[in-house]
C-alpha cells in the first residue's frame, strides 16, 4: 500500500512546513512538493490540516490483572481506540507478581499483546529482588529491546518496591543503559492513612484522595530522585499530579540531574471534586492513583509542560467498568484503581493546550509523541515526520469538532472521564505502519497488525550521564 498526503502542513517538534508526504511499505519515503509517486498511490487531501507524528502513549495498562479483577480493555480494543484518537503506539507495562520471574511475566504479556492493531512496546516492573531478577533484566535489555524498568512505590503488600529493591534495580539499570521509572507515592503512608479513613467511617470514594494527599506523592518523588542522584542514574517519574512532585523535578533538573516527568491528560483537566459527587458510581469511576487533585495543581502542571520540566503526556489507561468498580462500594480501598483516556488524550490537549495558547503546535507534538520517542530511544523511527521514519501519522483537522461521550467512544469501558466535553481539533485520518486505519470516524483495523518495537539501551542522555560520572570519579586517599 502507498499513500500520498497532499496539501497539508507538516508539523514536527522542531519545524512547521507546507509539504506533501508519500508513504510506502510502512515507511515515509518522500516529503516535499511536486513529488514523483506511483499513479496507483492512494491520495488523501489534507488541505487546511496538519500532518503530525502519530501519538505515543508511554503509559497504558491493557488487560491488566489488578485488585482481584482484569482491566476491561484488552490490547485489541485499546490500541483500536488509540488509533481513533491519533495515537499510533503505546508503551504498556509488564508487571510480575511478587516472586514471579521477570521473563515469565514478559512472555505472558507478549502473548496478550499479539492482538494489538498498532505498534507497542513494554516497560517491565521490578516488584521484588534476587539474583534472578538481576539476570532477567540483562536478558530483557540485550535480547528483547526493553530499556526501562518500572518501580511502584505504592501498593503495600502487593507490588510495592522497597528502597532496597529500588537501589538494586536502579544500579542494574545504570549498568545496562536502561532508565528506571517510578510511580511516586509513599506506600507506607497510603496504607496508614487508608486505615485512618476507614476507622473514621469514611468508606466512600472521597476517602481515596484523603488517603493519598499531595505530600504522599511529593515525598516519594523526592526520594526516588535523590536515590537516582546518589547512584548517578537518570530517572523518569510517571503520572506527576502535584505541585510538590513537580517542584522536586524542577529542583533536580536545575541542578543538572537527568530527571524526566510525565503528566496525564486527566490530571491537567479534572479536579478532586469528582470524589464528592453524591452519585457513588460516578465518584468511584474516577478512582485512580494518584487521584485527581485540587485545582491549583492543574495550573502548576500546565506550567510544568510549558517550561519543559514535564516532557511527556500519557493516560495511565486502565479500564474498569461500573460492575468492577462496585467491589469498593463499602470500602474505597477495594475499588479497582484506573480510568480511561487513550482515545481522547490528544484531542483534549489540543483543545485546552494549543487552542488556549498554553502550547504551540510544535510543543504539542513534543509532549504527545517526540519527547517519549527520544527518552525511550526510538527517535526518529517514531515521533517524527521524516524520510525513513515509520509511517505512523495523524492528519489533524484544527476545525473539526466533537463532543466526547462514552456512548460514542471506542474504548471498552462504560464511562468517560471527559464526558460531555466539547473539543475543537480532532484527527481526520490516522495512518499506522503506512496503512490508513481511521478516517472520519470510521476504524479500519486489522487484528494483530501491530508490531512489537524494540528499544535499544543507552539513549543519548546516557552519554552525558557517563561523561559526568567519569569527571567526578571517586578515589581513595593515598596514605
Amino acid at each position: 500500500m502507498s499513500i500520498l498526503i497532499k496539501g497539508g502542513t507538516v508539523v514536527n517538534a522542531e519545524s512547521t512546513v507546507r509539504a506533501d508526504v508519500y508513504c510506502a511499505d510502512g515507511k515515509i519515503l518522500q516529503i516535499g512538493e511536486n513529488l514523483d509517486v506511483p499513479a496507483h498511490a492512494e491520495v488523501i487531501d489534507a488541505g487546511g490540516q496538519y500532518v503530525m507524528p502519530g501519538g505515543i502513549d508511554p503509559h497504558t495498562h491493557m488487560q491488566l490483572p489488578f485488585m482481584g479483577t482484569v482491566a476491561s480493555e484488552d490490547f485489541y480494543t485499546g490500541t483500536s481506540a488509540g488509533l481513533a484518537g491519533g495515537t499510533t503506539m503505546i508503551i504498556d507495562f509488564v508487571i510480575p507478581a511478587p516472586q514471579q520471574p521477570l521473563m515469565d511475566a514478559y512472555h505472558q504479556w507478549m502473548n496478550w499483546a499479539e492482538k494489538s492493531v498498532s505498534d507497542y512496546s513494554f516497560h517491565v516492573a521490578v516488584t521484588w529482588w534476587d539474583d534472578s531478577v538481576y539476570e532477567d533484566m540483562g536478558t530483557l535489555v540485550r535480547d528483547h529491546g526493553v530499556n526501562s524498568f518500572k518501580h511502584f512505590m505504592a501498593y503495600k503488600n502487593a507490588i510495592m518496591a522497597t528502597d532496597e529493591t529500588m537501589v538494586n534495580s536502579f544500579s542494574r539499570s545504570l549498568e545496562l543503559g536502561a532508565i528506571p521509572t517510578c510511580h511516586a507515592e509513599n506506600g507506607e503512608l497510603v496504607f496508614h492513612l487508608q486505615k485512618k479513613m476507614l476507622e473514621k467511617g469514611i468508606t466512600g470514594p472521597e476517602g481515596h484522595p484523603m488517603s493519598r494527599p499531595p505530600e504522599v506523592e511529593g515525598e516519594a518523588a523526592n526520594r526516588a530522585i535523590r536515590i537516582a542522584q546518589a547512584l548517578d542514574v537518570p530517572v523518569y517519574l510517571v503520572h506527576v499530579s502535584t505541585k510538590e512532585a513537580l517542584e522536586s523535578i524542577t529542583r533536580a533538573r536545575s541542578e543538572g540531574q537527568r530527571v524526566f516527568g510525565e503528566v496525564l491528560a486527566g490530571h491537567l483537566l479534572i479536579d478532586d471534586s469528582v470524589y464528592r459527587n453524591p452519585d457513588l458510581e460516578f465518584a468511584a469511576a474516577h478512582v485512580m492513583s494518584p487521584p485527581f487533585r485540587p485545582k491549583e495543581h492543574q495550573e502548576a502542571l500546565w506550567r510544568g509542560l510549558q517550561s519543559g520540566n514535564l516532557q511527556t503526556t500519557a493516560t495511565d489507561h486502565c479500564c474498569f467498568c461500573a460492575d468492577q468498580k462496585a467491589a469498593g462500594k463499602d470500602d474505597f480501598t477495594l475499588t479497582p484503581n484506573g480510568t480511561a483516556g487513550i482515545e481522547n488524550r490528544m484531542e483534549v490537549l489540543w483543545h485546552h493546550g494549543v487552542s488556549t495558547g498554553r502550547l504551540t503546535m510544535n510543543e504539542f507534538v513534543k509532549v504527545t509523541s517526540t519527547n517519549a520517542a527520544q527518552i525511550f530511544n526510538i527517535h526518529p523511527r517514531k515521533g517524527s515526520v521524516s524520510v525513513g521514519a515509520d509511517a505512523d501519522l495523524v492528519i489533524w483537522d484544527p476545525e473539526g469538532t466533537k463532543t466526547i461521550s462514552a456512548k460514542t467512544h471506542h474504548q471498552n469501558i462504560d464511562f468517560n472521564i471527559f464526558e460531555g466535553m466539547e473539543v475543537k481539533g480532532i484527527p481526520s485520518h490516522t495512518i499506522s505502519s503506512g496503512k490508513l486505519v481511521y478516517k472520519s470516524g470510521k476504524l479500519m483495523v486489522e487484528r494483530g497488525a501491530g508490531q512489537y518495537v524494540k528499544r535499544p539501551p543507552f539513549a543519548a542522555y546516557y552519554d552525558a550521564v557517563n561523561k559526568r560520572r567519569d569527571q567526578k570519579k571517586l578515589t581513595a586517599v593515598k596514605r
